[in-house]
């Protein structure tokens, strides 16, 4: 069942996530399972949301993101990310 996840990441700039980015595209296969990646910067930090083909998906991910990001200095990733089950997704204007 496809998940939406919503985390915080308090105190990580956009330029931080830029350089952790940037190092996630060198791991082969880390994002199998992501449909959909969202960004948002704010004053507190970043708001990341994903849509994930499963929530499996998003948890092995996780597992190999957090090494890279404690490797750049990160302390935490914030709080647990909340987790939601997606009844429907889909791109408004495409017939499938």
């Amino acid at each position: 069942m496809a998940i939406l996840m919503h985390a915080t990441v308090p105190g990580i700039t956009s330029d931080q996530y830029d350089v952790l980015h940037a190092k996630l595209l060198e791991v082969p296969g880390i994002f199998e399972g992501c449909l959909s990646h969202v960004c948002i910067a704010a004053a507190e930090g970043l708001h990341i949301y994903d849509l994930w083909e499963s929530e499996l998906h998003m948890n092995v991910f996780a597992e190999k993101m957090m090494p890279v990001a404690q490797a750049l200095g990160w302390e935490s990733a914030g709080d647990r990310p909340e987790v939601f089950p997606v009844y429907n997704y889909g791109f408004p204007g495409v017939k499938a």
